[in-house]
């Protein structure tokens, strides 16, 4: 398997991802550049290996960004995932305007004035069926009219979620929400495993005890109508798991998000899934600070940092090797001629999800459409 630190887009053909002149010379750097022929062909990719738009559940957190979201739904796309009230109104306010029949789920326990928040999206929401996460037979009571529920299990991860041993605790919350109940949410994103067939082995088994609790369930009398597993580093193994595509019992879904943008860690983690970068940050070289060392204009407020170095990956360039970035700055170790100051570089994230949040405004290429600059509306957090 390819070294987390080599470059896994060193080979790639730089040809479908130039920009005009005219752009590069009115556009100040760092900047968030979208490419809708690899986002579409990136759906295409997925859908192809779900056998469906209906098995795909992706995760809204990565895109951010509507006229991709509308991508997703021009494919046929109707089940979602999202982490944020700001995601779930954006979303919401999107499926209305194309009066399009969508199911999203706020992937996310929320307290207090969050969960009330969701409750009027909710109420507002004409096209769109809205659910929320929950672990706790408590926090019932406060659930707003209109809000469904999806059990949180804990998978290992242990960032939330009941632990998928306790049993009890599963089926006091489902009892709890009564007919709210729409299924079981195991997000099983800390198996990364360089070997593949070990992290197979060990998604299997989640599985495996994740169907345990579906029969838990059916022996009470509770039918599962919804089972959502896998983001990026699980989701081409679910799909290869029998029970789950054979189940007549339930509906499986996959909720991978970072698969449309795609990334370096999303290639070091399904080496044998065939993706593009379609969101990059341009960037340009603003100084030679010693012989063997450029630096670049996008630092960790425009390229995400926290997933690790390299925290970026210079395409179709395998002199430039990223080195650890400060707020403004990103230096790159070269091993041939430094690039003349004023170089432009597309730089594809390590972690991409982080980077789209990081940009109020993004430029959208659309094949020889002329480039759009648009918001990125469903970043950050409301208060």
């Amino acid at each position: 398997m390819l070294s987390q630190s080599k470059n896994p887009f060193a080979s790639t053909a730089t040809a479908a991802y130039q920009l005009p002149k005219s752009l590069l010379e009115q556009l100040q750097t760092p900047a968030l550049v979208v490419y809708l022929d690899r986002v579409r062909d990136n759906i295409r990719s997925m859908i192809g290996y779900a056998g469906s738009p209906d098995r795909w559940r992706p995760h809204l957190k990565t895109t951010k960004i509507p006229e991709v979201w509308g991508e997703l739904l021009q494919a046929g796309v109707r089940h979602f995932k999202c982490a944020t009230t700001r995601e779930a109104d954006v979303f919401v306010t999107l499926a209305s305007s194309r009066e399009q029949q969508t199911d999203l789920l706020v992937a996310y326990p929320l307290r207090g004035p969050a969960l009330q928040r969701l409750g009027a999206i909710a109420k507002n929401a004409k096209n769109t069926t809205v659910s929320v996460l929950v672990e706790d037979p408590d926090l019932v009571a406060d659930l707003p009219d209109g809000i469904g529920v999806f059990v949180d299990v804990n998978p290992g991860m242990n960032r939330t979620g009941i632990p998928m041993d306790d049993e009890a605790a599963v089926l006091a919350v489902v009892l709890a929400v009564g007919d709210r109940f729409r299924g079981l949410h195991f997000y099983d994103g800390h198996l990364h495993d360089e070997d593949l067939a070990a992290r197979r082995i060990a998604i299997f088994a989640g599985y495996q005890r994740l169907l345990q609790l579906v029969d838990l369930l059916a022996a009470e009398g509770i039918a599962t109508p919804e089972v959502i597993t896998s983001g990026t580093p699980a989701f081409h193994h679910a799909l290869h798991f029998e029970a789950f595509a054979s189940s007549e019992a339930f509906v499986h879904r996959i909720s991978p998000g970072t698969v449309v943008f795609h990334d370096g860690r999303s290639q070091f983690d399904n080496p044998e899934v065939e993706l593009q970068p379609a969101a990059l940050v341009l960037s340009r070289v603003v100084s030679h600070p010693a012989a063997d060392i450029v630096t670049c204009d996008a630092g960790s407020k425009s390229v995400a940092a926290e997933a690790g170095d390299p925290c970026a990956f210079v395409l179709g360039n395998d002199a430039l090797g990223a080195l650890q970035p400060s707020e403004e700055h990103l230096p790159l170790r070269c091993s041939a001629a430094l690039p003349p100051r004023g170089t432009h570089l597309l730089l594809v994230p390590r972690h991409v999800c982080p980077t789209v949040n990081l940009a109020e405004q993004c430029v959208l290429m659309d094949g020889d459409s002329p480039p759009r600059i648009v918001p990125v509306v469903a970043r950050a957090h409301e208060l």
